[in-house]
């Protein structure tokens, strides 16, 4: 069913919001103020889903997508390449600034800054995954679809990570292939075989560490040792595979300055960074308070807390523990903390952890967060417990797609 539609604005997930017979249409593929027919792709008795598939009035914001996959029935991993750039960004500050207000009743003016190392806004990405078809062809999943559109080249992928040449190879027996590619110029093949089926490994453009994804954040070394290695300023990180690290190349530096200017650690402070990863923030946070403070990690993944311990080893008053930070926090009873910075998953992080670390009575906790909608949650909650938002920065760590991390500074 195709209807035509007057777009209103945007709404957070990469939609536009439209209305047809007095239903909600959540409408993709269109921007604010356009006038497009649509097709129809989902109903519900409550609103419908559509692709905008014929701009009758376009946008003075719309451009064409360099890609040539994107659009309505097509790759589903960018969100905005029919926008401008500038577009983009300002689309992404309203949506952070709707979700403050309507999830958390806060009125704040919101700006979306440039993160350096993407040009055009294409070539950023350094982690890719790639979904399989049966006979082992790669592309990407179509939007919220299981169906793949298979891809020669990803544009917004970081040159690096296309030199491995994964798509021009056959994966047969392969249900993803993710490639990876450091700042230090090493590369990673994480390949997730289908059940019950073995994958011949392709010879590959580029030499890369090669590991099976055995399940459950383990990988195993097929080739290579698997390490990857990142550098921020002065120190060098290690991240074993496809554990977490920033995916734009300028993001981690970018986020590491802004959460050390909210948390302002001083010599001797004791600080906590949870959800810390492989130690980005916790290095910055220990170099700060020297050896006479201290700073406690938690983190879940134990590769994660591997590496974060070897990361931090010149640090020894920076300590890593592995576990749920639901948990961690009693069993290793912390009491107490100057400041706290967390970067927790998509998810947030829930009433639960929202308490206990206000329990803490930290002067300032800094809140890093790669979802509008989850944060505004979370500071809704810290706001009943005393804490306020003094500053909050967003960054588009993710250009062409709906995502935007944002930093917030709360202050009790």
């Amino acid at each position: 069913m195709q209807v035509e539609l007057e777009v209103g604005p945007v709404a957070h997930g990469g939609w536009c919001v439209a209305r047809h017979e007095g239903r909600v249409v959540f409408v993709r593929h269109a921007l604010p103020g356009e006038r497009v027919i649509a097709e129809v792709t989902e109903e519900t008795t409550r609103f419908l889903r559509a692709d905008a598939v014929q701009i009758l009035e376009p946008s003075p914001d719309r451009v064409t997508p360099p890609c040539p996959y994107a659009g309505p029935g097509r790759c589903g991993g960018c969100d905005w390449q029919h926008a401008s750039l500038e577009a983009q960004r300002a689309l992404k500050a309203d949506v952070v600034a709707e979700q403050l207000r309507r999830l958390a009743g806060i009125t704040r003016e919101v700006v979306v800054e440039e993160v350096p190392g993407a040009k055009d806004g294409l070539g950023w990405r350094t982690r890719v995954q790639f979904a399989v078809t049966r006979d082992g062809t790669v592309g990407f999943r179509r939007h919220r679809s299981h169906d793949i559109e298979p891809v020669a080249a990803c544009l917004i992928a970081h040159p690096e990570v296309e030199a491995v040449g994964v798509e021009s190879r056959t994966w047969e027996g392969a249900s993803a292939v993710e490639v990876i590619a450091s700042s230090s110029g090493d590369h990673a093949v994480v390949i997730a075989p289908k059940p019950r089926r073995s994958v011949a490994v392709p010879v590959l453009e580029a030499p890369a560490s090669i590991l099976v994804n055995q399940g459950r954040g383990r990988t195993e070394p097929r080739h290579g040792s698997g390490m990857l290695h990142e550098r921020v300023g002065d120190r060098e990180f290690q991240v074993t595979g496809s554990g977490f690290w920033q995916v734009h190349p300028g993001a981690a530096e970018t986020l590491l300055d802004a959460v050390l200017s909210y948390a302002a650690p001083e010599p001797g402070e004791w600080a906590l960074d949870l959800y810390c990863g492989v130690g980005l923030f916790a290095a910055g946070l220990a170099e700060a308070v020297g050896p006479s403070g201290a700073v406690f990690g938690v983190e879940s993944e134990a590769a994660a807390v591997r590496d974060a311990r070897l990361n931090l080893r010149d640090l020894p008053w920076a300590r890593v523990e592995r576990g749920r930070v639901e948990d961690a926090l009693d069993r290793y009873e912390i009491e107490r903390a100057d400041l706290v910075v967390v970067d927790p998953p998509r998810s947030g992080l829930g009433r639960q952890v929202v308490d206990r670390i206000a329990a803490l009575e930290a002067t300032r906790v800094v809140y890093v967060s790669c979802d509008p909608a989850t944060l505004a949650r979370d500071l809704a909650w810290f706001a009943e417990l005393g804490y306020s938002l003094a500053d909050l920065r967003a960054f588009d760590a993710f250009p062409m797609t709906h995502h935007v991390e944002c930093v917030a500074l709360l202050v009790s």
